[in-house]
């Protein structure tokens, strides 16, 4: 791995007095594309809050480059379920407005011009002069990682970015993420949330699984497949099928262990 650039020491954080993450350990390299899996509730989206700055821990440290984290900034571009598009914008502009702030000295036409770039990586061209509350949950997501990416920040965080897309749009962002990521320098440091073991494996350098709440990290796997991965070798490999149970197996015994 590279050297550790975002580190969790010690983090707890509860809401309403209810433990969410409690002395919870993580390290990621410099440019790592680390998949977070776990069961509902276990506490990825609120560990995705804590390094996005939209929160703060209780206890603990959160660093970035040894910097602890107080806020969110644009060195972290950040793609949570809810979209989060401003609905007064039409796409274009929203993207338009992430490119303002990561490149204050552009002119508006360039701008905009970068942003409809942006958006035919995303297949979403056509509907750059729309508003989101005229568009699919698929296409504001589709949206939403436009302008993460826009951004360009060295850290992306990622909640479940591709769970609102239909089959063909979720395989052609998944390479749209790997192209931009690999191509990146440099690369830049991801931490993707997914509750689908097949997308972990096929994205990530590694995959960490988180128990039940109060999260911990109870199983931590290096992903050992080559890059650039081609799914239907990948998929139907002993390999992939071995590491893909042995994940499942995790995440199953930490829920019946919680049954009890």
């Amino acid at each position: 791995m590279n050297p550790a650039t975002l580190t969790l020491d010690a983090v707890a954080f509860a809401y309403n007095d209810v433990p969410i993450l409690d002395d919870f350990r993580l390290t990621v390299g410099e440019g790592e594309f680390l998949c977070l899996l776990g069961p509902s509730g276990s506490g990825k989206s609120t560990l995705l809050r804590l390094l996005a700055g939209l929160e703060s821990p209780q206890h603990g440290a959160i660093r970035w480059f040894g910097q602890p984290i107080a806020g969110p900034g644009i060195d972290r571009g950040v793609v949570f379920q809810d979209y989060s598009l401003f609905p007064w914008f039409s796409v274009a502009d929203n993207i338009a407005l992430a490119i303002a702030k990561a490149h204050p000295a552009l002119t508006k036409a360039r701008r905009q011009k970068l942003a409809r770039e942006y958006l035919a990586q995303v297949g979403l061209e056509d509907a750059a002069d729309k508003y989101p509350l005229e568009l699919s949950g698929g296409m504001r997501q589709r949206g939403a990682i436009a302008r993460a990416l826009a951004l360009g920040s060295p850290m992306l965080l990622m909640d479940e970015p591709f769970g609102a897309l239909d089959t063909l749009n979720r395989a052609r962002l998944q390479d749209l993420l790997l192209t931009v990521w690999q191509s990146a320098t440099p690369r830049k440091t991801i931490l993707f949330v997914t509750h689908d073991i097949d997308e972990a494996l096929y994205l990530g350098d590694r995959v960490a699984v988180l128990g039940t709440a109060p999260a911990q990290v109870i199983a931590d796997y290096p992903v050992p497949f080559d890059r650039p991965r081609d799914r239907r070798p990948l998929f139907t490999s002993t390999q992939f099928h071995q590491l893909r149970e042995t994940i499942a197996d995790a995440l199953s015994a930490d829920t019946l262990a919680h049954l009890h």
